[in-house]
């Protein structure tokens, strides 16, 4: 590949290892990005293990809860690996990759940066711990999908409002007639000025308050851990999760889905919504009781909802929450927010970023340490 070789220990840039399924390089490394990083480093691919493999072992998407195991890789070092780690300043790792614990960092003696792409929001292919104590930085660029799940919650935001989901079903039904002015998108459907409650405010939060800013919403946002500097800058009220669904006109869920977080919404907090209110959940399913959703949804109050994500996935097409499918009041997605062609390679793009402020001596921005590793984990 160019502008990748295998290189010579003695040049004055610092080896950038890359190591992570074969089949995922094509999307995710850009030629314009790897020019980039070959300016000030020598990059050095590393085939990883193949995908389907990679996903069949713990720690992946879909176990993100759990923390970072402690032991032997969860996947085995490759012998290429291990001949490349003596030389490198920075690995970067994905899907395919082995566990960087102790015993592989004690391979790569000259290592000063450890980066994720992506899959990683929980630290289960990194010992954040391990590298710490070897004044190892790590960086994660995960979230590089943040971009279009936050522009996917403005389009559910303003579904939900309008009660999209409800004129959608009146239409493939055959009725005819423009809007149904007896329902709440009718009366209550326009964001702007409205009252916007978030429950979470990290990549996602942060990016979609500036796309709130041309409606000039009221902003409360729940994140106990958020640092207390970002109220201020984005200029919003820092409350709980009680003010956040009392006070809204519409609540987002942009939390991710931790020990803590999982059934954070249930029967009490939906209970919180006030009548013709709007729920919007694009973070992940499980942070969510869904029967308890449904049966809010159910009370006829004028609460309506805009969900790319449910528990289970699919939604299910039979049995008791399969109800979520006919709701009148209901506008659904299926989980796409963060999936696009365009954000496959913004993760190495960010990464590269991070590469080029590390190796000219400035600060990375997306480091895992121990606020953002408690955030991720829940505790």
């Amino acid at each position: 590949m160019t502008g990748m070789t295998a290189g010579s220990g003695g040049g004055a840039k610092p080896v950038v290892v890359i190591t992570f399924a074969e089949q995922l390089r094509p999307t995710y490394l850009a030629g314009a990005d790897l020019e980039r990083l070959s300016a000030f480093a020598e990059p050095v691919w590393v085939p990883g293990q193949d995908r389907q493999q990679a996903s069949r072992q713990p720690g992946q998407r879909g176990q993100q809860t759990r923390q970072a195991p402690r032991g032997p890789s969860v996947l085995p070092a490759t012998q290429e690996l291990l001949d490349a780690l003596p030389r490198a300043e920075a690995l970067v790792i994905c899907t395919g990759a082995p566990m960087v614990d102790g015993a592989l960092l004690e391979r790569a003696p000259r290592l000063r940066l450890v980066g994720e792409l992506e899959g990683d929001r929980f630290a289960n292919r990194l010992d954040v711990e391990a590298c710490q104590a070897r004044g190892v930085m790590v960086v994660d660029t995960t979230n590089g999908s943040s971009y279009p799940v936050a522009e996917w919650a403005l389009a559910m935001t303003l579904n939900a409002l309008r009660n999209a989901g409800h004129h959608f079903r009146r239409m493939i039904a055959g009725e005819v007639g423009q809007q149904d002015r007896e329902q709440p998108g009718y009366f209550f459907g326009e964001l702007t000025g409205k009252r916007v409650g978030l429950i979470g405010c990290g990549h996602i939060g942060r990016r979609f308050l500036e796309y709130l800013r041309p409606f000039r919403c009221q902003v409360r946002v729940y994140d106990p851990y958020l640092a207390p500097e970002v109220a201020d800058i984005y200029d919003f009220i820092h409350t709980s999760l009680e003010n956040v669904f009392r006070q809204s006109d519409v609540v987002v869920c942009l939390a991710p889905l931790t020990p803590r977080t999982k059934g954070m919404i249930g029967a009490q907090e939906l209970d919180w919504l006030q009548p013709n209110a709007a729920f919007v959940n694009v973070s992940r399913g499980p942070v969510v009781d869904s029967a308890a959703l449904i049966a809010r949804l159910k009370r006829g109050d004028g609460v309506r909802a805009a969900l790319d994500v449910f528990d289970p996935e699919p939604v299910p097409a039979e049995g008791p929450l399969s109800e979520i499918r006919q709701l009148p009041n209901v506008f659904l997605t299926p989980h796409i927010a963060g999936s696009n062609a365009e954000s496959r390679p913004r993760f190495f793009s960010l990464m590269v970023d991070e590469m080029e402020r590390f190796f000219h001596g400035h600060e990375p921005r997306y480091v895992l340490n121990d606020r953002t590793l408690a955030n991720r984990r829940g505790t």
